[in-house]
C-alpha cells in the first residue's frame, strides 16, 4: 500500500490502499471566525426559535414550521451554501457541514430545513438552466419559497428507477400523472422536485408549483418520530407542466437524483452528529443532577462508560465527516481550476466521493442511534417518560437509519462502488490485495519497537486496510460477477471498511491535534482514538471471519482465519482506565466538551 503524498488531491476510496498524511486533512478546530460566527448563528436561531417550540412543532400547529424556515432565511441561514449571485453566501462545503450539523440538533425542524435546502433546492442549483435558477433560487434563499423533493413512491423506494409517475409531452406542455409519497414539507412546499417516466423509460427530473392545475395532496402521516415534519402523499391527475420546467436533461433524471442523494448522505451524518452532540449534553448533565445512593450518577462507573463510549463514536464520526468533507471541498476548488463550472465541480466532487459519503450516511446515523439509545438509559424512568428530552430524541432517530437510502443499501453500495471503480482502472485494489496475499504467505517481519505517539494504532491501521483488502479480494475471486447476489458477505466487507475508515480518520484527527497543540493539550482525544481503535479492531475480526465462513471452506478457509487473526492482534490497552479520562473531562465541563 502506498502513502499519499501532502497536498495531493485524493481520489475516493483510496483511504483503503493509501496511507493519507495527517496534515492531509481537516480538523473540526480550524474554523475560522467567519465560519464559527455562522455556525453561533445557526445555535442561536435552534435555541432561541426551535428548542423552546419543540412540542408546538410536533403538533404541527398551522403555519409554525413555514414561519420558523422564514425566518432561518431572513438569517441567512437557508442560503449559506448557494452562490452571492443567487442571495447567498458562498460558503464552502465543509462551511455547509458545520451549519447542518449545528441545525441537526432541532428535531423535527433540522429535517424540513435540509429537505429545504438540500434536495429541494440543490437539484435546481446543480441541474437547472439559467432561467430555472434566476427564477427559483433567489426565493429559495430567503424561504418566500420552500421546496421539496419527490422521488418515492409506493412501489418504488430504494428501487428509485421503478417509478411508475408518467409524464407526457402535450403541445407545450408535459402532462404527469402518478403519486410520491413520503414526501417532506408537502404541507407547505411551493415548489416541488419531481421524477417521472417520459415514453416508459426516460427518467425525468421536472420542477413543479403548487399552483399547478392537478397537483394534490394526502393527509399528513403520522409518524413514529419527526412529528412535526410535514410529511404527505403527493398526486398529479393531468398535472400541466410547461416544457421550459424540465430540470436537466430528458432521460437523465437519474444523475440529479443519484448526485443529490450523494451531498445529501455526508449532510445526514452531520445532522445525526449534531442531534447526538445535544443528546450528550443532556445526558452528562442529568447525570451529574441525578442522585442515587447519595451520589450523582456521574460518579458510577456504568454511567462513565456510557458517556464515554458516546464520545468515543462521536470524535470519530466527526473527524470522518470533517476529513471527507475537506477532500469534497478540495476536489471541487481544483475542478474549477481546471475550467469546470461550478455546477460541474460540485456535483463531480461530490461523485468523486460517493463512497465515503455512503459511508458517513450509515456511521452517523448508527453512531446516532447508539447515542439516543443511552441517553434513555442514563435517565432511567424518566427517559421513558415524554415529560423529558429522550424521548423525543430516540424517536426521531430512528428515521436515519431509512433516510437518503437505507443502511443496507449504502453498505452494498460502499462495496459495489469500489468494485466498479477496480474495474474501470480508477483504484488500484487488485495490487494492494494480492500484496497482503504474497505478505501471508511470507514470514513476518518484527521492525523496532516504536515509541511514537499512537505508533501501535498507526500500525493497527494499516492492517484493517489489510483484513479488508484479503477478505473482499478472496471474496471478488470466488464469486466474480455474482458476488452482488451474496448481500450478506457484501455487508461484512463494507462493516470492515466503516470502522477502519471511521479509525483512521480519528488517528489523522488525533496527530494533528498533538502537532498543533501538544501531546500534553489533548490526553482525551488520545483516549479516544486508542479506544476507538482497540474496539474497531475486535469488529474487523468478527465481521472478516463471518465472512470467510461464509464462502471458504478447507485449507483455504483455515489460511484466511489465520490471516484475519494475524492482521486483527493489538495490544492490549485498559480501556476502563481511557473512558474514565474520557469522561471526566465531560462531567467536569457538564457538556459534551470535544
Amino acid at each position: 500500500m502506498s502513502d499519499i503524498a501532502e497536498n495531493k488531491l485524493v481520489k475516493g476510496g483510496e483511504f483503503l490502499i493509501s496511507d493519507t498524511p495527517a496534515d492531509q486533512v481537516f480538523t473540526p478546530d480550524e474554523w475560522n471566525d467567519e465560519q464559527k460566527m455562522m455556525a453561533d448563528t445557526c445555535r442561536e436561531f435552534i435555541e432561541a426559535e426551535v428548542l423552546p417550540n419543540l412540542d408546538r412543532i410536533d403538533k404541527m400547529e398551522e403555519g409554525l414550521m413555514p414561519s420558523l424556515v422564514e425566518k432561518a432565511g431572513e438569517l441567512g441561514i437557508l442560503s449559506i451554501s448557494l452562490p452571492e449571485k443567487y442571495g447567498g453566501f458562498g460558503g464552502d462545503f465543509n462551511t455547509s457541514l458545520l451549519t447542518t450539523e449545528i441545525i441537526g440538533g432541532g428535531h423535527s425542524f433540522a429535517v424540513a430545513l435540509a429537505a429545504h435546502t438540500g434536495i429541494g433546492t440543490l437539484p435546481i442549483l446543480y441541474f437547472g438552466n439559467d432561467a430555472q435558477k434566476d427564477h427559483y433560487l433567489p426565493k429559495l434563499a430567503t424561504g418566500e419559497w420552500k421546496a421539496a423533493y419527490c422521488l418515492t413512491e409506493p412501489g418504488s423506494g430504494s428501487d428509485a428507477l421503478a417509478a411508475k409517475t408518467k409524464a407526457v409531452l402535450d403541445g407545450d406542455h408535459y402532462v404527469l400523472n402518478g403519486q410520491k409519497m413520503w414526501i417532506t414539507n408537502a404541507g407547505f412546499a411551493d415548489v416541488f422536485v419531481v421524477f417521472a417516466q417520459i415514453d416508459g423509460d426516460k427518467f425525468t427530473g421536472f420542477i413543479v408549483e403548487r399552483t399547478d392545475e392537478g397537483i394534490s395532496f394526502g393527509n399528513e402521516e403520522q409518524k413514529m418520530g419527526i412529528k412535526g415534519s410535514s410529511t404527505r402523499q403527493v398526486f398529479f391527475n393531468d398535472c400541466k407542466i410547461p416544457k421550459d420546467r424540465v430540470l436537466g436533461e430528458i432521460g437523465k433524471g437519474h444523475e440529479i437524483a443519484f448526485n443529490i442523494l450523494n451531498v445529501g448522505r455526508i449532510k445526514l451524518c452531520g445532522a445525526a452528529l449534531g442531534a447526538a452532540k445535544r443528546v450528550a449534553s443532556l445526558a452528562t448533565k442529568y447525570a451529574n443532577e441525578r442522585q442515587q445512593f447519595k451520589l450523582p450518577i456521574s460518579k458510577f462507573g456504568a454511567i462513565r462508560h456510557k458517556l464515554a463510549e458516546m464520545a468515543v463514536q462521536m470524535y470519530a464520526c466527526e473527524a470522518a465527516l470533517y476529513r471527507a468533507g475537506e477532500d469534497i471541498k478540495r476536489t471541487e476548488e481544483k475542478m474549477q481550476e481546471e475550467g469546470k463550472s461550478y455546477n460541474e465541480a460540485v456535483m463531480g466532487a461530490a461523485k468523486e466521493f460517493a463512497i465515503e459519503c455512503a459511508i458517513l450516511k450509515v456511521a452517523g446515523s448508527e453512531v446516532l442511534d447508539y447515542v439516543v439509545d443511552e441517553g434513555v438509559q442514563i435517565h432511567g424512568g424518566y427517559g421513558f417518560s415524554a415529560e423529558y428530552p429522550m424521548d423525543r430524541s430516540y424517536r426521531d432517530s430512528r428515521i436515519n437509519r431509512i433516510f437518503e437510502g437505507t443502511n443496507e443499501i449504502n453498505r452494498m453500495l460502499t462495496v459495489d462502488m469500489f468494485l466498479k471503480r477496480a474495474l474501470k482502472g480508477e483504484l488500484d485494489l487488485m495490487g494492494p490485495a494480492q500484496a497482503v496475499q504474497q505478505e501471508l504467505m511470507a514470514i513476518p517481519e518484527f521492525g523496532e519497537e516504536d515509541d511514537s505517539l499512537l505508533a501501535a494504532e498507526i500500525k493497527a491501521v494499516k492492517n484493517m486496510k489489510k483484513a479488508a483488502l484479503m477478505v473482499a479480494g478472496a471474496a471478488v475471486q470466488k464469486f466474480m460477477d455474482k458476488l452482488a447476489k451474496e448481500q450478506e458477505i457484501l455487508m461484512n466487507v463494507a462493516d470492515m471498511v466503516i470502522q477502519l475508515y471511521m479509525a483512521e480518520s480519528a488517528l489523522l484527527r488525533t496527530l494533528k491535534l498533538a502537532k498543533n497543540k501538544g501531546e500534553d493539550k489533548i490526553e482525551a482525544q488520545i483516549a479516544m482514538t486508542k479506544v476507538f481503535i482497540y474496539d474497531a479492531m475486535d469488529k474487523i475480526n468478527k465481521f472478516g471471519k463471518d465472512a470467510i465462513n461464509g464462502f471458504a471452506e478447507g485449507d483455504e478457509q483455515r489460511m484466511m482465519l489465520l490471516g484475519l487473526k494475524r492482521f486483527t492482534k493489538i495490544a492490549p490497552l485498559n480501556a476502563k482506565e481511557a473512558r474514565q479520562l474520557i469522561a471526566s473531562k465531560m462531567i467536569e465541563a457538564n457538556d459534551y466538551c470535544y
